[in-house]
């Protein structure tokens, strides 16, 4: 089978990419950390480039024509999210694009749904009930599940209490919402949809960003000299690179496949989509160790921008569900795990 992006996914990312590349640095992703100033504010950076995304049309990607999105389906979801990835810029982007944003659609919420895809609203979406939500500390709206319903509250009607991670430009909260409130935009026989969007989404985004540290690192391995000549003429630091390299080669396609299987209805969807998560998360965090390790003594300082990019990759390689929990559901799918067998959580 051969998969082949199609020219209007590829434009969509390569328009991204234009604003992402001319905007987007790895000072403007510091800024997204605590303490870098308040969304929304004149020294909102990460905000200002969300909303340009958002004129571009990226937050409506998967929201139909006549709600004023692009119509694109899940086909859209890898390239973009690989792009989107490897800037490093911290925002919800699987949680808007492939979740949030066509759930309010759905439901009809049409004076949410424009504040979303212009990007003067940031949302903030978790789908497994009790836990973390990224950036729900920073969040305008929240799509959380209560109970057997995913509903949707204005930021005065839930509590948040932000949660301290390993990558703080996700702004973790844990929120609590009242059960009888909010907007209820799905019940649980929805939501499998939107979670398997999630999970694509997620990763492609670690698609980009194994990208991204390989790419700090050939030229950081080019340049660093040591008795005489490049470290990267070293045969061990070869050898490394090009086995994360062949990791993340494996990984693209199987994103691109799960796209494909999503939305076309394919019987593995399910299948795929775990495969491809399993795949770009074991990528993203291989490519990581062996990027701080290529780099040597200045790798591991916490300063130093390769850790803006692995530490967003270890925190998406456990999002939307580990690689552990994503073995088990293809073990299930696949005959493999006893139908007695208690089901992985998240």
């Amino acid at each position: 089978m051969r998969f082949a992006v199609a020219e209007q996914d590829t434009a969509l990312a390569e328009a991204a990419g234009e604003v992402l590349d001319r905007e987007v640095d790895a000072e403007v992703v510091r800024a997204g950390w605590p303490g870098a100033g308040p969304h929304g504010g004149p020294g909102d950076r990460v905000g200002a480039v969300w909303r340009t995304l958002a004129q571009v049309g990226i937050t409506g990607t998967l929201v139909p024509q006549h709600a004023d999105g692009l119509g694109l389906d899940e086909r859209a979801l890898p390239p973009l999210m690989e792009t989107l990835g490897r800037s490093g810029l911290p925002v919800p982007a699987a949680e808007v694009v492939a979740v949030g944003a066509p759930l309010l659609a759905a439901a009809g919420a049409t004076s949410y749904l424009a504040a979303v895809l212009d990007g003067t609203a940031l949302l903030a979406v978790g789908l497994t009930e009790g836990a973390a939500v990224p950036f729900a500390a920073r969040a305008d709206l929240v799509v959380v599940r209560v109970g057997r319903q995913a509903r949707l509250y204005e930021r005065g009607e839930v509590r948040v209490e932000p949660l301290a991670a390993v990558d703080g430009s996700r702004h973790l909260g844990r929120v609590t919402a009242p059960p009888a409130g909010g907007l209820v935009l799905a019940g649980e026989e929805a939501l499998d949809v939107p979670w398997r969007r999630g999970v694509l989404a997620t990763s492609g985004l670690l698609v980009g960003l194994a990208g991204r540290m390989l790419e700090l690192t050939v030229g950081y391995v080019r340049e660093r000299h040591q008795f005489g000549v490049p470290v990267g003429s070293f045969q061990a630091v070869k050898h490394a690179l090009a086995d994360a390299e062949t990791a993340v080669r494996f990984a693209r396609p199987a994103v691109l496949a799960a796209g494909w299987a999503q939305a076309t209805g394919a019987p593995d969807a399910e299948l795929r989509t775990s495969m491809a998560k399993v795949l770009a998360s074991d990528a993203a965090r291989r490519v990581a160790r062996t990027a701080i390790q290529c780099h040597g003594a200045i790798g591991y300082t916490t300063e130093y921008d390769l850790h803006l990019y692995a530490k967003r990759a270890w925190a998406l390689a456990a999002d939307w569900g580990g690689p552990a929990y994503h073995r088990e559901r293809m073990a299930r799918r696949l005959g493999l795990t006893p139908a007695s067998a208690p089901a992985p959580a998240p």
